[in-house]
C-alpha cells in the first residue's frame, strides 16, 4: 500500500509563490526550496498570468461564471471577487487598471465578443490610441498621479494588450494603396533592367534620387516578390602580381592619411581580362577620395609600360599640381621599378606599397576591379582586344564615373561628388571673414 501523500496548498501561498518567480527568482531554486514539481510552478504562473488570482482557486482556468459576468457588462470586481479587489488597492493600482486583471479582461472579451484575430486588434490599436490621447491631454494636469500616467503612455498599453508599439504605429500610419506598389515595382524594373547589377539598396536609393519615397526593406520585397536577384559567380583568377623581385620596397603612407580632397590618394592595380583565345590586362589608377576612375589602359601584356600609360593617363586628365600626391599600389615590380617611380618623383608623388599579405590595404582599387568583373566583363564575349577596350571605356566613363551610384560616397556618381565638393569650396572660399570686435 503506498504511503504517498497528497499535498495541499492554500491560494494565498500558491500567489506568495508566484510573486517570488515574477519578481525574479529563479524556478528552479524556488522548486528546490519548497519541495515542489516544477510542472506544478510552471502551472500556477501560467495561471496567474492568463486569469490572476482568480486562476489559482482551481486547477484549470478562472472560477465559474468569470466569463459569464464579464460578457454580460458585470462590474470586473464582481468576478475577482473583494480580495483582488483589496490586492489592487494595496499596490496602488485601481481595480481596473491593474495589469493582471487588464491581460485577463482583454483575453476573456476577446473570446466573448468573437471577433477575427485582424478587427480585434484593429479594436485594441483604436482603445490605445484614445487613451493616449486622453494622457496628452491630462499631461499638463500636475494632479494625475503616476500610476495613472504611466497606464496611459503607448508603450505600457501595447504590453498589456500584448502587442507590438511598432505594429500600432504603422496602424496609425497611412495605408499604401497597391496602385503605389504597381507604380515602385514598374520602376524597380525599369532600374533593375538598365542596371542588372544593382541591388536593393542601391535601386532605393536610386528611386529616392527619382524624387520617390521608398525604404530599402520594400524594395527587397518587392523585388523578391517579381525574383530580380542580382546574381554574381566568382570566375578564373589568372596572376597578375609579381612581388619576388629586387627593387626598392616603400612602407604604407595610406595607413595614418586623412582622405580630406581629390587627388589626395591614388590607387592602383591590374587585373585580366578574358577574351575568346587569349587573356588581356587592364591597369587603373583611381581617386580614393572620390572613388572617380582617372586613368587605365589595356595590354596583351604585363609589362612596366602598361601601368605607365594608365598613370600618364590620370595625370594628363587631372592637370594641375599633383605635388605631395600618395600613389599607392601593391608590391608588383610594375610599380616598384625605376621608370614607374621615376615618372612618380617628377609630378611630386610619394609612392605607397602594401604590407605583405595584406590585400586590404589596397581594398579601393580591389573593390573597383570586383565591380568591373561582375557588372561588365563576366558574361561578355570580346570579340577582340579593341573591342573589349572599347566596351570597357565604355562602362568606365559613362558608367561607373558618370552614373553609378556608390554607397561609400553617399549614394552619388564620383563627378557628380567631385562637382559637389568644388562647389562646397567655392562657397566656403567666398563666404567673408568674420571682423573682431575689441
Amino acid at each position: 500500500m503506498s504511503n504517498h501523500r497528497v499535498r495541499l496548498f492554500s491560494t494565498a501561498f500558491k500567489e506568495d509563490v508566484v510573486r517570488r518567480l515574477e519578481s525574479g527568482e529563479a524556478l528552479a531554486a524556488v522548486s528546490k526550496e519548497l519541495g515542489i514539481a516544477r510542472k506544478l510552478l510552471y502551472e500556477w504562473r501560467w495561471a496567474w498570468r492568463r486569469h490572476g488570482a482568480a486562476g489559482l482557486n482551481r486547477r484549470r482556468g478562472p472560477k465559474k461564471g468569470l466569463r459569464r459576468k464579464i460578457a454580460t457588462g458585470d462590474p470586473p470586481g464582481a468576478a475577482l471577487g473583494e480580495g483582488a479587489h483589496r490586492r489592487a488597492g494595496a499596490s496602488g493600482w485601481s481595480p481596473t487598471t491593474r495589469p493582471r486583471f487588464f491581460s485577463q479582461g482583454l483575453a476573456t472579451c476577446r473570446r466573448a465578443s468573437g471577433a477575427s484575430p485582424g478587427a480585434w486588434r484593429d479594436q485594441l490599436f483604436a482603445l490605445i490610441k484614445d487613451l493616449s490621447a486622453a494622457e496628452k491631454s491630462q499631461g499638463e494636469n500636475e494632479t494625475t498621479s503616476a500610476p495613472e500616467k504611466a497606464i496611459h503612455e503607448v508603450q505600457h498599453l501595447c504590453q498589456l494588450a500584448q502587442l507590438s508599439r511598432a505594429g500600432y504605429y504603422r496602424h496609425l500610419a497611412p495605408r499604401e494603396s497597391k496602385r503605389d506598389d504597381a507604380d515602385i515595382r514598374d520602376a524597380i524594373h525599369r532600374i533593375a533592367l538598365s542596371d542588372r547589377f544593382y541591388g536593393y539598396r542601391r535601386i532605393a536609393e536610386q528611386l529616392k534620387r527619382e524624387g520617390l519615397v521608398v525604404n530599402s526593406k520594400r524594395v527587397r520585397r518587392l523585388m523578391r516578390l517579381d525574383n530580380l536577384l542580382s546574381l554574381r559567380y566568382k570566375p578564373f583568377v589568372p596572376r597578375t602580381t609579381d612581388s619576388a623581385h629586387g627593387y626598392e620596397i616603400v612602407c604604407d603612407l595610406t595607413r595614418e592619411a586623412m582622405l580630406t580632397a581629390p587627388d589626395h590618394i591614388w590607387v592602383a592595380d591590374i587585373t585580366y581580362i578574358r577574351l575568346a583565345e587569349e587573356f588581356v590586362y587592364l591597369a587603373v589608377v583611381m581617386d580614393a577620395f572620390s572613388r572617380k576612375v582617372v586613368g587605365w589602359a589595356l595590354a596583351d601584356h604585363l609589362q612596366a609600360s602598361l601601368p605607365l600609360e594608365a598613370l600618364d593617363k590620370a595625370i594628363a586628365s587631372r592637370g594641375g599640381s599633383l605635388k605631395d600626391l600618395i600613389h599607392h599600389s601593391d608590391r608588383g615590380v610594375q610599380y616598384a621599378c625605376r621608370d614607374y617611380a621615376l615618372r612618380l618623383s617628377q609630378i611630386g608623388a610619394h609612392a605607397s606599397m602594401s604590407r605583405p599579405g595584406t590585400p586590404q590595404d589596397n581594398a579601393k582599387a580591389e573593390s573597383f576591379m570586383h565591380t568591373l568583373k561582375a557588372e561588365e566583363v563576366d558574361g561578355k564575349a570580346y570579340r577582340s582586344r579593341e573591342d573589349a577596350e572599347s566596351k570597357i571605356g565604355a562602362f568606365i566613363d559613362d558608367v561607373y564615373n558618370a552614373r553609378r551610384l556608390h554607397s561609400s560616397i553617399g549614394y552619388k556618381p564620383p563627378i557628380e561628388f567631385e562637382d559637389e565638393f568644388r562647389q562646397a569650396q567655392k562657397r566656403e572660399a567666398n563666404q567673408p571673414m568674420p571682423v573682431s570686435q575689441n
